[in-house]
């Protein structure tokens, strides 16, 4: 007499098949979307490219010799650390004001928390250019509204070029980066907050915690994924910084002093006509993209594990 379990029927092949038949598709136009400029990228920075080739010249093989010439030049570490630098520096701005505001619109009224959100909106809605005209007005160094309003405050700001000192020209930056990135954050995090259950909060509030105990226990461990993505997108984003960054220099600042990954990338490529040295930072941008992400997705794939 048989004890073993009855075999278990077995799948047939086509049924098999078709999750991965469905996925074909969209993985194909990714390949074609991101894998395509990837490999010419790749192609370009072991070449020698430059104005001529764009006009037909056969570009001539030279290997690794871009990336050894390029990161042999102290300025190219000087890019990289002011970057990552700032980046890390506006993603936590971006992400306390972020979690800050959408606390906010979960303890205020409705008609208060709809007129933030249209406030939030409207920030987020304003193409980079229109707003970048109205920031260079406030931190204008002739009549701007920031030297006005501190000289009326007693302290003599009159005719002081917030942009020609790299200091506090990326406090600018991160003034107007933060300001431009916090409607995502806070409008992502407000969504996860939403996913709270009242009846925690209040078993908490019952048993004595106060409001930070239960921010801090109960309310950033449950919105936990959401707060880490969001993190993750603005250091991405903030990392790749640079129509801001390029509008703010054209004001008339340091660019040697204040340039970071974008805009080195641009001055090399449309610069100095050396598509090749663009091309091999660029792929040096998409390595150090991926290994500042590397540890989100190591996390992702232990909770996927367990």
């Amino acid at each position: 007499m048989s004890t073993g379990a009855p075999p278990r029927p077995r799948r047939p092949l086509r049924r098999l098949l078709t999750p991965y038949t469905l996925l074909l598709p969209a993985v194909l136009i990714v390949l074609l979307a991101l894998g395509y400029p990837i490999v010419w990228q790749f192609i370009t920075s072991m070449q020698h490219f430059g104005l001529a080739q764009q006009f037909g010249q056969p570009p001539e093989w030279v290997w690794f010799d871009n990336y050894i010439t390029l990161f042999s030049n102290p300025e190219t570490w000087l890019v990289v650390g002011r970057s990552v630098a700032f980046c890390l520096v506006t993603a936590a701005v971006t992400m306390a004001f972020g979690i800050g505001l959408a606390l906010l619109m979960q303890a205020v009224s409705t008609p208060i928390r709809i007129t933030l959100q249209i406030a939030l909106l409207l920030a987020w809605a304003t193409p980079v250019v229109a707003a970048m005209t109205i920031w260079n007005w406030i931190f204008d160094w002739r009549r701007g509204f920031v030297n006005w309003l501190l000289t009326n405050l007693g302290i003599p700001s009159q005719g002081h070029n917030w942009l020609q000192d790299p200091l506090s020209f990326f406090a600018v930056a991160l003034i107007i980066v933060v300001w431009m990135s916090v409607p995502f954050a806070a409008f992502a995090i407000y969504a996860g907050l939403t996913q709270v259950s009242d009846e925690v909060l209040e078993a908490a509030q019952l048993d004595g915690a106060s409001p930070w105990q239960r921010v801090r226990f109960i309310i950033i461990p449950i919105i936990k994924p959401v707060i880490g993505i969001v993190m993750l997108l603005q250091i991405i984003w903030d990392l790749r910084v640079f129509a801001q960054i390029k509008l703010l220099q054209d004001r008339g600042s340091i660019a040697s002093q204040t340039d970071v990954l974008g805009t080195f990338i641009y001055k090399l490529g449309v610069g100095s006509s050396d598509f090749a040295m663009a091309s091999a930072m660029s792929i040096f941008v998409l390595l150090l993209t991926i290994a500042l992400s590397w540890a989100y997705v190591r996390n992702l794939l232990k909770e996927d594990e367990s």
